[in-house]
């Protein structure tokens, strides 16, 4: 029978980490993800899981130590943020390219300098490309029901990378939401026994991690982390659905919202969905025909989905928190512009940045962007491709 509590986003990471009960979790606490390791390290303190903690004194000795006890043989998990994933940096590559199913919470941070300490989501953009599966939360229950299901993907035998489960600082790892969790029961026979793969400490078969692969090999290596990215967007459907079998919620790459019928669209990730579709709602009242597109899996990248899903809006305002400072606009609005350039058709397409360092922004601010989207298709053009919101200047 299912349990229904109210939790933190933060809280909600921990109580899935409880009951997955990995064998090992090594952390380093950090705003605003810290509230994951006291309320892990304060289960094994109490004997209440019977995972190894490992207090370490950075978060690349962190992502290190992870590396060793996932090589060893061992299912493992940490958690960070900001700063902190930016020192795993090295070590992200290399728990990628080792194949090791690491599983990790990321409560989303502005990177410094100048410092700030609220969400936006430079640190996970900043990684985008390190190797791991990405996939973004929207409220408390999608981060515990997702952390439970990283474990399946990470682990799955067509997959074998490490997954970053990203929800926003504060707005959402520090809000109270009501929460359904499943039982230790239901978690446990649904991630299954873990099953080691060419571990180090078996003895009897000695293998090699991390060996020196130059011009001979290398390139097969990546070209086989490519392809098991490409299948972990079929995986992730397939777990989602036997999750729903258990749970009764589904979550699928994307999230379309009153898309079938919309003629202007927001897309976005994370937390900020939830506004859209609340000043979605307003226009529909308003006989607007106005849809959203949350984007849930950023790595793999779903451009089929996001083809299928956008192609009847005539205009669409891609969201991004986080600027990548190219010249050309955040990162998921580059990859949106690229999804469409083989399309036979392509929305008007506006790139909109906001949020930085933990901006708000409310449903006034969606309806400026809406208003925009409306003005570019009287006009027939977009007159601003990228712009950013909120900004004094």
């Amino acid at each position: 029978m299912a349990i229904r509590v109210a939790y933190t986003g933060n809280g909600a990471c921990a109580q899935a980490m409880r009951q997955i009960e990995p064998h090992m979790v090594a952390a380093y606490p950090i705003t605003p993800q810290t509230e994951v390791v006291e309320e892990f390290a304060q289960f094994v303190a109490d004997g209440k899981v019977k995972t190894k903690f490992l207090p370490v004194e950075s978060e690349h000795s962190a992502m290190s130590a992870c590396i060793g006890g996932a090589a060893a043989g061992g299912r493992v998990m940490t958690a960070t943020s900001s700063q902190g994933l930016a020192f795993m940096w090295e070590m992200l590559y290399i728990a990628s390219g080792l194949r090791l199913p690491i599983v990790m919470g990321v409560a989303n941070r502005a990177l410094s300098a100048p410092i700030n300490i609220h969400g936006d989501h430079s640190d996970t953009m900043g990684a985008r490309d390190s190797g791991w599966v990405q996939l973004y939360c929207k409220t408390v229950q999608e981060i515990y029901d997702t952390i439970i299901q990283a474990v399946r993907i990470a682990e799955h035998h067509e997959v074998r990378l490490p997954v970053m489960v990203c929800y926003d600082g504060f707005s959402v790892s520090h809000s109270l939401m009501d929460l359904e969790m499943l039982t230790e029961e239901q978690v446990k026979n649904f991630i299954g026994a873990f099953k080691p793969r060419y571990p180090l400490l078996n003895v009897a078969n000695p293998v090699t991690y991390g060996p020196l692969a130059l011009y001979d090999f290398y390139f097969e290596f990546r070209r086989q982390q490519a392809e098991a990215m490409k299948n972990a967007e079929r995986i992730i459907e397939e777990v989602a659905e036997e999750y729903s079998a258990v749970s009764g919620r589904r979550y699928s790459t994307i999230e379309p919202y009153l898309l079938g019928d919309a003629e202007i669209a927001l897309v976005s990730l994370g937390s900020t969905a939830s506004t859209i579709e609340y000043a979605v709602d307003r226009l529909r009242g308003e006989g607007i025909a106005a849809g959203a597109l949350r984007i849930r899996t950023f790595r793999p990248f779903p451009v089929d989905a996001i083809r299928e899903a956008l192609a009847p809006v005539k205009a669409i305002a891609v969201m991004d928190r986080a600027e990548s400072l190219s010249g050309w606009g955040g990162p998921v609005g580059i990859e949106v512009k690229a999804a469409f350039y083989e399309a036979k058709s392509r929305p008007l397409l506006i790139n909109v940045i906001y949020g930085l360092g933990g901006r708000d922004v409310g449903v006034d601010d969606i309806y400026g962007v809406f208003r925009q989207l409306m003005q570019a298709v009287d006009a027939g053009k977009v007159s601003q491709p990228v712009y950013y919101l909120g900004l004094r200047e």
